[in-house]
């Protein structure tokens, strides 16, 4: 057993994560937004790291959904508000989608064996998925403009926490720190601190501060749910697909 956390994107170095499953966070707001699409009904979500290249790839009956700065970008269908994503819009649909930092981190892990997708909406069907596959684990955190992002690192604590369950580890055991090192651990207890206030401490991070003036408040408080969706997706030939995790390993 051994799980990594890499606390962004800058920190993340993709010859690092071959052969290795790794989880891709951005819970405010891309990898949150992802899942509620695939929920929703959405066919298939292909994640692309320029606007340019989502425009390119787009057929007809095909949908752009993306940001640049949290704000939509011109021209597409949707911005990054998971709110924005209801069955009603994306049933049956394919969606192309590009973010400042979310989409970028999952082609920073291409050479991954496996790429899933994270956030609090499905941190235990994600741990159940990740764990099942039997390989060292790396969770990235997104963060935001190339360094740390509380609410990432805090989704990468509860990871931590669920993964180890999983393993049948003590997270307040020696062999735990042993298996996670210094800083999942660390994501680990600041999670456990705050996991009773988790949308209260969403909401005044830098993340949520920001959203919350642009008028996103509402973003903040669903993607501080926990387990709210079943979904595991895992990232084949670049498209995620709706995939839900098994109840046990």
């Amino acid at each position: 057993m051994n799980i990594q956390v890499i606390s962004s994107i800058n920190e993340a170095r993709s010859d690092d994560l071959q052969h290795k499953t790794v989880i891709v966070i951005d819970v405010l707001r891309a990898t949150s937004t992802m899942l509620t699409a695939l929920a929703g009904g959405c066919q298939t979500l292909v994640p692309v790291e320029t606007v340019s290249q989502a425009k390119s790839l787009q057929r007809p009956g095909d949908l752009l959904g993306g940001e640049r700065s949290c704000k939509k970008i011109p021209g597409f269908d949707f911005g990054n508000s998971p709110l924005e994503y209801s069955p009603e819009a994306v049933s049956g649909k394919t969606l192309i989608m590009t973010t400042t930092n979310g989409t970028r981190a999952i082609h920073k892990a291409r050479k991954a064996d496996h790429v899933l997708i994270g956030a609090f909406l499905n941190a235990g069907a994600c741990a159940r998925k990740a764990a099942s596959l039997d390989q060292e684990i790396v969770v990235v955190c997104s963060g935001a403009q190339d360094v740390f992002s509380l609410e990432d690192g805090l989704c990468a604590g509860l990871l931590v926490r669920e993964l180890l369950r999983l393993f049948g580890c003590d997270p307040d055991s020696p062999a735990a720190a042993r298996a996670v090192g210094d800083f999942g651990l660390a994501m680990l207890h600041a999670y456990r601190q705050v996991e009773d206030r988790l949308s209260e401490t969403l909401l005044s991070c830098a993340g949520g501060r920001r959203l919350t003036k642009l008028g996103f408040r509402d973003d903040v408080t669903y993607c501080a749910q926990i387990d709210l969706l079943s979904l595991a997706p895992v990232v084949r030939a670049g498209k995620l697909e709706p995939e839900h995790a098994s109840a046990s390993l």
